[in-house]
């Protein structure tokens, strides 16, 4: 879509739906708005299961999107396999930066020491960009509880061309925490360790449990998106 088109598209979207979340949102674009142009962008991270176990309910087979950067957690890669088995989806991608890329603008792999957005830019979200451009819509696991640039997080939006869907985005932590409980959802095991948003290992740190959800990734630097939800 041109972004003309999207924001015609966002608007009709947001007058039908707008008022939707969760599962009661998601399904529509999934079944109807968007049949077979629409990907789950998920990160395997402490809060992802319960937007999986939506999915799941609704279509195993819609495309669930997964960024390996190369410097995740070992615990979250087999979270990730734990969750795909578990909920039985069935149409797993697993994106990785370009090698030739890593090779020229990193091959050290430290570049998130001096350069984090450089290395967020090239390990994350030019691969993400790429993997989106054979989709129209796309929905993530934001939430306004995590506080900075996503405290008014609408539940449909549009950019760079595509629809934006957070079904998840006014829920609060509690619901999320209830939703684990009725849903018997397996937690990441880093949770118990003290990692309450979790990226990549170099730029996620532990926090204590009073603290801003989000509080650990990026720790000590004004940085506190990826920059994949700027696409």
């Amino acid at each position: 879509m041109t972004e003309a088109n999207a924001a015609a598209r966002l608007q009709e979207l947001t007058e039908r739906y707008g008022k939707l979340d969760g599962e009661a949102l998601l399904a529509p674009f999934v079944e109807r708005e968007f049949p077979g142009r629409i990907a789950l962008v998920s990160s395997f991270g402490a809060e992802a299961a319960v937007l999986l176990h939506m999915a799941a309910q609704i279509d195993r087979a819609l495309p669930v999107v997964f960024i390996d950067t190369g410097k995740m957690f070992g615990e979250t890669l087999r979270y990730r396999d734990q969750l795909v088995a578990r909920l039985g989806l069935t149409n797993l991608k697993v994106l990785k930066p370009e090698p030739a890329t890593i090779a020229a603008k990193d091959p050290d792999g430290v570049l998130w020491h001096s350069d984090p957005d450089a290395c967020c830019a090239i390990r994350k979200v030019a691969p993400l960009a790429g993997a989106l451009a054979g989709y129209d819509a796309w929905a993530s696991g934001r939430k306004q509880f995590h506080g900075e640039l996503r405290a008014f997080l609408p539940v449909i939006e549009a950019s760079g061309g595509k629809i934006k869907l957070n079904p998840l985005a006014r829920w609060s932590k509690v619901r999320i925490e209830e939703a684990f409980a009725a849903r018997d959802l397996p937690r990441h095991p880093l949770e118990a360790d003290g990692f309450l948003s979790i990226g990549c290992m170099p730029c996620t740190d532990r926090v204590a449990p009073e603290a801003d959800q989000r509080a650990g990734r990026w720790a000590g630097r004004a940085k506190t998106e990826c920059g994949i939800h700027f696409l």
